[in-house]
């Protein structure tokens, strides 16, 4: 992170996660099962005193559980998501091996993308053939756009607050428009593209330039695979084509629905460029490139003549905190907590910066309609104002931290009134190693990263790094997106 100070204007704050009202730290689905469950143990008790030997102990253990906090989630949903994952892990339902499957699942991707079909189209607009990706479970469709960021740190203050009022304003017609389910933005950083940059420096060195120019040059050429990254930075969005007054009929007037509502949406000054909308070509190397990165400077002819399901791994195993697959060993972590202070525009820039592993940031979003916005803010105020209120009449005062709680969730319904829009968003952050061996030390890279952000809390995605993976890569899988 930069150690400049950030200007005011250029902090950003707003962040809240959402708190059912429960007794204590139970939340309130937890609180009425508690409920229920004492209360079935005392009926019980009335025809035979001696099972609240065994049923009281129990209930008042699972209520400790989902009173405790672990990793920032309940105790209880924890301890049974791994109960889950280790069963699933001996019944082997962890492991893909596309060369056993039968025809036709051997077609397909594993996990959360097996659903999902690749789609060439072409669009009118530009004239050239655009990837999409269809959900067959679902009808969706997901186009994704390849972008050009533009730097921002040396930019003036007006411009960068121009960016954010922007992108602002991109949230605002995703909000208003029904048929877009969610969108991601996603960079990937791989290290070592300075060989092919060297390459190609050498094919353009004029063997008669001024000898301290080539000295120069040649330098350059030695220390760049060393010191530089190729970043890809692309945006998908999701979108319902038969959420409209006319539902289209088939399969090619979905595709041309989607396509135009994707071009509604104008990312001009927002700090980046549109490269061009991804080809079919461009989704299946990113896609494969991710699950084997020693492809991603493959020649285009290459990954035209894939399949769909040729895409994704040959082998796979997902672990309780680590994905195993073609070429490499990832590990996923998911957002925490965002810091309840405001915070620079530029705190990702830690996560951003090349390290000695891949590295895939991605922000899911999912914008609330106005009408469930407004609705969602009074129910965190009263459940905010409940907390309080409980605490109080328990220990005399409420907490400041239930205090602070209750005026964020206050500030945020003011703001959502004077036409801000309330946005469901998520942090996702996949490491790739080329080996087990590398492991700790790609783990450790980006622990070191998320601590520089000073205040992003995360943590690994425990039972979940297959989704999490995926959901990094542009197949439509959006964790946000019901």
């Amino acid at each position: 992170m930069s150690t400049h100070e950030v200007p005011d204007a250029l902090r950003v704050e707003g962040f809240r996660s959402r708190k059912s009202y429960g007794l204590g730290n139970l939340s309130k689905s937890a609180t009425i099962f508690g409920a229920a469950a004492l209360a079935a143990d005392g009926i019980f008790a009335t025809a035979e005193p001696m099972t609240l030997a065994v049923s009281l102990p129990a209930t008042l253990g699972v209520i400790g559980l989902a009173a405790a906090r672990r990793h920032g989630m309940s105790a209880l949903a924890y301890y049974w998501a791994k109960v889950a994952w280790r069963r699933a892990a001996k019944s082997d339902t962890t492991a893909y091996r596309r060369v056993l499957l039968p025809h036709p699942y051997a077609l397909d991707l594993p996990g959360v993308g097996a659903s999902t079909s690749l789609i060439k189209a072409h669009d009118p607009t530009s004239g050239k053939t655009v990837g999409v990706v269809h959900d067959r479970a679902t009808d969706y469709m997901t186009v994704t756009t390849l972008l050009a960021p533009g730097g921002s740190l040396m930019a003036p203050t007006s411009a960068v607050s121009g960016n954010i009022r922007t992108w602002s304003s991109v949230l605002d017609a995703m909000a208003t428009d029904q048929q877009i389910k969610g969108a991601s933005v996603t960079i990937q950083i791989t290290p070592g593209a300075g060989e092919a940059l060297g390459d190609d420096v050498r094919l353009r060195k004029r063997p008669d330039a001024p000898r301290l120019a080539r000295d120069t040059i040649d330098e350059l050429v030695r220390t760049t695979p060393h010191a530089t990254a190729s970043v890809a930075p692309w945006m998908s969005v999701t979108v319902d084509p038969t959420a409209t007054a006319a539902p289209p009929r088939d399969l090619h007037e979905k595709v041309a629905e989607s396509l135009r509502v994707v071009d509604s949406l104008d990312l001009s000054g927002t700090g980046t460029d549109i490269f061009r909308r991804a080809t079919d070509v461009d989704v299946r190397r990113l896609v494969r490139a991710a699950y084997d990165p020693d492809n991603f400077n493959g020649r285009e002819e290459e990954f035209a003549e894939l399949s769909w399901g040729e895409c994704g791994p040959q082998a796979a195993d997902d672990g309780w905190e680590e994905y195993a697959h073609d070429g490499g060993v990832s590990i996923s972590w998911v957002l925490r907590e965002m810091p309840r202070r405001p915070i620079p525009y530029s705190v990702l820039l830690p996560l951003l910066s090349p390290g000695r592993y891949q590295r895939r940031i991605t922000i899911g979003y999912r914008v609330l309609d106005p009408y469930e916005g407004e609705a969602v803010l009074e129910r965190e105020i009263s459940n905010a104002e409940n907390r309080a209120q409980t605490t109080a009449q328990v220990k005399g005062r409420a907490k400041w931290s239930q205090k602070a709680d209750y005026q964020r969730a206050e500030k945020a319904a003011a703001q959502a009134a004077s036409g801000a829009q309330v946005v469901d968003w998520t942090l996702m952050v996949t490491t790739t190693a080329r080996s087990t061996a590398d492991l700790p030390f790609a783990r450790q890279e980006l622990e070191r990263a998320v601590k520089a952000t000073r205040g992003i809390r995360m943590r690994p995605a425990y039972g979940a790094q297959a989704a999490v993976f995926a959901a990094g890569l542009p197949l439509g899988y959006n964790p946000l997106v019901k």
